[in-house]
């Protein structure tokens, strides 16, 4: 009984992580748009831009509050920042729509990159997924990162889904930027952005993640079967010593 409590808080992290982002950097957003632009009547850019401010901040906090620089967060960052200023100073909004879509671009690119040369950026947020945030897990992770060829496929292929559907959703959120009404691409735009996500989160945990947790678990019942055929072995032989 008493272990039940801790169990529940290592399995309830990884969806708080994983649910925390689009909450903040999409619901948030879209919401303090309407407020601002219906309820306190700021002009379309200057909307956009007030909204952008709680994900820069959300950000921010992260490299600060993590003490080392994350590589996906820092992209994010300095994409926001180059395309908040450029769209305010050419006033332009839909160039300030298009900047999300620029935003996923790079990530996605810098994604894919990060695949080829051996070094997942999406692990991040994988890893606690797969382990559960327990110590076991980890050392489970590390030992078949080590040694197993399907399990390191599975951890690229995580990170070339998700590449490749956020640059998908860069190539739909322009064409819609430049093609539809700004009030529509503003509630679209998350439209398109959480169905990405859940595309991504669908494909890639099917296929990847969901194979990843169980190899963990196979390692896990494996080290539990051969510390417990130690401990067989190590019985009769103490006691024949004694």
């Amino acid at each position: 009984m008493g272990q039940d409590r801790p169990v529940t808080a290592e399995r309830s992290n990884p969806l708080v992580q994983s649910f925390l982002p689009l909450i903040v950097d999409a619901g948030i957003p879209l919401a303090s748009y309407y407020v601002l632009s219906g309820g306190f009547g700021l002009g379309t850019v200057a909307a956009l831009a007030w909204s952008s401010v709680v994900p820069a901040l959300r950000t921010v906090w992260g490299l600060a509050s993590s003490r080392r620089v994350n590589g996906l967060a820092l992209l994010i960052l300095l994409v926001n920042a180059a395309g908040l200023a450029l769209s305010t100073m050419t006033g332009d909004p839909r160039l300030m729509l298009a900047k999300d879509s620029g935003v996923s671009s790079v990530v996605g690119i810098a994604v894919l990159v990060s695949v080829r040369y051996g070094r997942p950026l999406m692990t991040a947020g994988l890893k606690p997924w797969v382990t559960k945030g327990t110590a076991a897990g980890t050392a489970a992770w590390e030992r078949l990162s080590a040694r197993s060829a399907p399990f390191r496929r599975a951890e690229r292929r995580f990170s070339a889904i998700w590449g490749s559907v956020l640059l998908a959703e860069c190539v739909a959120r322009v064409v819609g930027a430049y093609t539809l009404p700004v009030d529509t691409m503003v509630w679209l735009g998350t439209v398109i952005a959480v169905v990405a996500i859940l595309v991504a989160m669908v494909v890639a945990g099917g296929s990847c993640a969901e194979p990843m947790e169980k190899m963990v678990q196979a390692e896990l019942a494996a080290e539990a079967a051969a510390r417990d055929a130690a401990a067989e072995v190590a019985g009769p032989s103490a006691g024949v010593a004694a």
